[in-house]
């Protein structure tokens, strides 16, 4: 064969490859955000696969802020957030001409837990809560007795949602009645198993993620039963105390995004629906709180129709239940 022959056909074989490899791309569902919703995602791209033997779809953690970050900047199809979309990556969206479909795919019970070996802790009230980790604790509050003077002598050892997670806003929220704000000197991380294993190390030790991180290690954790109130009675993270709206204020809903865009896809079209029809089992399997039947019905039928837009108005919210998710969505 000629010089130009054989440097034609390596030209030809060049762009057979680049449109080969372009087509892949274009097989490639991208989804990343929460830590909190990965189990759930995860467990739907394994099946997800499988029965579509050529498509792949990779999830990442970065936090649900950053995942957002990520969504916003058109790098993602999918977010992955254990929050609704805030006003200020809405704005970042909107101008990046980037649309989306908000919908809710499971509840959470955002979780304390202690060492397996604390033996004096069975419950802890609200309040007391944000006595440990609100800004003004930082430096100061730094022994459990400072907490509860019941409580021992012991240095605190605290574990928690680093600030580009969805679990940091909700908790803060929730707990220290602003988003965002925390103390600063604890172990902080988006990776919940980071913080698995530091509770796990130290007696002293408690922290917060969602539910089936501590489902997954019970051998190693215990879960606080939460107070809400002063009069009310102490609640443990559980399938039917987040269905019966008992376990407040940290029972929270949990989410994907869809940019518009990528919805147009065939094969992200295909996911998305895959995952509302697989979540009411999948959910369960990873140890979330599944949405009633009627929740994923409209979760498909808003997706199908385009429902753009979040319910939620970019603000953070705590407490709200699965029949008022419901009401919104109905609405939307």
């Amino acid at each position: 064969m000629k010089f130009k022959q054989l440097f034609a056909a390596f030209g030809v074989a060049a762009l057979v490859a680049g449109a080969l490899a372009a087509q892949a791309a274009d097989k490639l569902v991208k989804v990343d955000g929460s830590s909190t919703v990965f189990p759930i995602t995860e467990a739907v791209a394994e099946d997800f696969q499988k029965a579509n033997k050529g498509l792949k779809v990779t999830v990442g953690i970065s936090g649900t802020g950053g995942g957002f970050k990520k969504f916003c900047r058109g790098e993602i199809d999918i977010a992955d957030a254990s929050r609704p979309i805030l006003k200020q990556e809405m704005e970042a969206c909107n101008k990046a001409g980037i649309q989306y479909i908000e919908l809710p795919v499971a509840y959470d019970a955002l979780t304390v837990v202690i060492n397996k070996n604390n033996g004096w802790l069975k419950s802890i009230t609200v309040a007391e809560l944000k006595k440990m980790w609100e800004p003004a604790a930082q430096g100061k509050i730094m022994k459990w007795s400072e907490i509860n003077p019941k409580w021992p002598d012991a240095k605190l050892a605290l574990f928690g949602a680093g600030s580009d997670s969805g679990t940091f806003d909700y908790f803060t929220e929730a707990v220290n009645g602003k988003a965002k704000a925390s103390r600063g000197d604890y172990t902080a991380s988006e990776d919940d198993n980071v913080l698995v294993q530091g509770v796990a190390r130290d007696k002293n030790a408690i922290g917060y993620f969602g539910l089936a991180y501590y489902v997954e290690n019970q051998d190693k954790l215990k879960a606080v039963a939460i107070v809400e109130k002063d009069g009310k009675p102490a609640v443990l993270p559980a399938l039917d105390t987040v269905m019966n709206g008992s376990y407040q204020p940290l029972s929270r809903p949990i989410f994907i995004y869809v940019n518009t865009k990528s919805a147009a896809r065939p094969e992200i079209k295909s996911f998305v629906e895959f995952y509302l029809k697989q979540a009411p089992t999948l959910v369960k399997e990873v140890k979330y709180v599944p949405l009633p039947d009627k929740a994923y019905t409209l979760a498909a039928a808003n997706f199908k129709n385009g429902k753009i837009g979040t319910v939620f108005g970019g603000v953070a919210e705590v407490g709200v239940r699965i029949e008022d998710l419901l009401k919104r969505e109905a609405k939307h």
